[in-house]
């Protein structure tokens, strides 16, 4: 008992420097610490205790106080760096404003909010600067946002998750070849929409609706499901109903500039465009520069399609213009992704007017708009759309090489095509894997009429033959048929090298497969094509078989496609076949034996 007094006095003595004031006390704790020297002085341990209690819990409000004044300052410094664009930075402040409070703290509200901040800012830095990294952490941060507000507790405060997850997984699957992300996005935009309703928030609905529409209409143009698209149209204009000019102009604008996206997919060209102007009615310049440029990039889209249609070219020159109004916001130091978007679309104008204009300035204009695209438009980056842009640099590079001499661009549009085929799979987009192979064959069919052997004409003739397992007469008459006629082409100039009769009979067979499509009354001048075509290789086939019957049917094809030619006013086509002509009279004297 004497060692226990005597531990029991040592302790009291202590006691006293416990209690008293430490730097940096405010008033109030200074008091309630004095008073509990005090009680201890007295012996009273019981009143010292209690004091101490009270000071504790004045001290955890100070703490408290201060932990919410420090992660209000991250915020801020967030809120900063973001009006600065500098979108990782801002990341990394939020970050920190969320790592003040424990999960579950009484602050749970303040915590979840930096989060929401945080995911926001990665987003951003991931649409805006290419940075696939940050998106991908962007949609990890929202799915994880999902579960902490659950749609039990707080609704309307779930959709709002599942919505902004799937604006993140929409611009995420944009980028990919394949159609997993976007497929997420549309069930979380479904979801979303299961809270929010039309009645209950109407502006939120319409804002659900529109990112629904993008996600199906993204999803339909990658899988060629009109469907898809279709469906996003409904959804658009679902939207415009609550999402009104008055009510609400720069939404409205934004719903009208995804909705003329849906329309152009379905081939509504002329109504997309409507759709578009009207956008840029309230999507200015001056008030959303980054908007405006979108529009206008997408405007140029429409102009490129529509000009492909008609015979001259003022709505493609239209095309250029808008493109290059684009670039004036979409630069490459600000969005470098979108940037290269439109730079991907003026390639492809270019190219369209290039084909129909005598030199090659637009042709090469073309080609450095494609390389300059593909700057950003890295394999690692985005995916599908480097594979997109390959394909157009192959097609630029063919019709430039079409007009040089030598074989140097053409070499280069066959690397190009085979890279691009590299993510655009058949398994994954079918229709675009086709198109990208009949690319490849002509191509390869230039290439082969160049060079001696026949190499590269039996690349080009696997390549068309690859084509039409998906580029079926069903899903595209019209374009199957022309395949159908290029198939024709290599098939008969491998024919001429080679001994016998059998390529020459398939490449009739071909002709006579795109003339089921390509008939008299519904393309005159592409049945003119395939139909003179087919007389000039039966010609050569009649010559090798001494068929008199079919040297005359072959004369009368040919002279029916220069006749044709000629009075359409096709003079270069009209004097191509009129070049045929004394040979196949030649062929048909010789067979009859005259």
């Amino acid at each position: 008992m004497a060692a226990k007094l005597v531990e029991i006095a040592e302790s009291f003595k202590a006691l006293k420097a416990i209690a008293s004031a430490q730097p940096g006390d405010d008033p109030k704790i200074i008091a309630l610490k004095t008073d509990a020297q005090k009680a201890i002085e007295a012996g009273d341990l019981a009143k010292a205790d209690a004091l101490l209690a009270e000071a504790q819990v004045e001290q955890t409000r100070g703490l408290d106080r201060l932990a919410v004044n420090a992660a209000d300052t991250f915020s801020r410094r967030g809120e900063i760096a973001l009006t600065r664009l500098r979108y990782a930075e801002a990341a990394a402040h939020f970050t920190n404003a969320a790592a003040v409070f424990p999960p579950h703290s009484s602050h749970e509200d303040k915590r979840i909010n930096y989060l929401q901040k945080e995911a926001y800012a990665l987003f951003q830095q991931g649409y805006e600067f290419g940075d696939n990294g940050a998106l991908l952490s962007a949609i990890e941060l929202r799915k994880r946002l999902v579960e902490l507000l659950p749609r039990e507790r707080v609704p309307l405060d779930w959709a709002g998750a599942q919505n902004n997850l799937g604006i993140a997984l929409v611009r995420f699957g944009e980028r990919e070849s394949g159609t997993a992300k976007l497929e997420e996005a549309v069930v979380a935009y479904r979801e979303a929409l299961k809270e929010r309703t039309r009645e209950r928030v109407p502006l939120d609905w319409a804002g659900t609706q529109t990112g629904l529409g993008f996600a199906l209409e993204r999803l339909g143009e990658r899988e060629n499901s009109r469907a898809r698209v279709e469906e996003a149209v409904v959804a658009f204009r679902e939207a415009l109903k609550e999402r009104t000019r008055e009510r609400v102009p720069l939404a409205w604008a934004g719903t009208q500039n995804n909705l003329g996206i849906a329309l152009h997919v379905l081939g509504k060209v002329d109504e997309a465009i409507v759709a578009y102007r009207e956008a840029l009615k309230e999507w200015t310049r001056e008030r959303v520069p980054l908007d405006w440029a979108r529009t206008q990039n997408n405007l140029g889209n429409a102009l490129t399609a529509l000009g492909r249609r008609e015979s001259g070219t003022v709505k493609l020159e239209e095309a250029v213009v808008a493109f290059r109004e684009a670039l004036k916001e979409r630069t490459r130091e600000r969005v470098p992704l979108e940037w290269a978007r439109v730079q991907t679309g003026l390639g492809g104008v270019l190219v369209e007017l290039g084909r129909r204009q005598s030199g090659t300035a637009k042709l090469e204009e073309a080609v450095v708009a494609y390389r300059e695209a593909l700057k950003e438009r890295t394999r690692e980056r985005a995916s599908f759309d480097w594979a997109v842009t390959q394909k157009g640099l192959g097609f630029a590079l063919t019709s430039l090489g079409g007009r040089e001499s030598g074989t140097a661009k053409l070499d280069e549009a066959v690397a190009a095509y085979r890279e691009a085929l590299k993510e655009l799979t058949r398994e994954r987009v079918p229709l675009s894997w086709a198109g990208t192979q009949i690319g490849l064959g002509n191509a390869l069919y230039t290439l082969g009429t160049r060079e001696g052997g026949t190499t590269k004409l039996e690349e080009a003739i696997v390549a068309y033959r690859d084509a039409l397992k998906e580029d079926t007469r069903e899903r595209a008459p019209l374009g199957w048929a022309t395949t159908q006629n290029n198939l024709g082409n290599a098939l008969y100039t491998l024919g001429t090298r080679e001994g016998g009769t059998t390529k020459l009979e398939e490449a009739v067979a071909a002709y006579r497969e795109a003339l089921k499509e390509r008939t008299r009354e519904r393309a005159p001048l592409d049945w003119a094509t395939s139909f003179g075509n087919a007389g000039i290789t039966m010609m050569l086939l009649a010559e090798r078989r001494r068929d008199a019957a079919m040297a005359e049917t072959a004369l009368s094809q040919i002279n029916e496609a220069f006749e044709t030619m000629r009075d359409s006013g096709n003079a270069r086509s009209a004097a191509y076949y009129e070049r045929q002509l004394p040979r196949a009279r030649a062929i048909v004297e010789r067979v009859r034996g005259r």
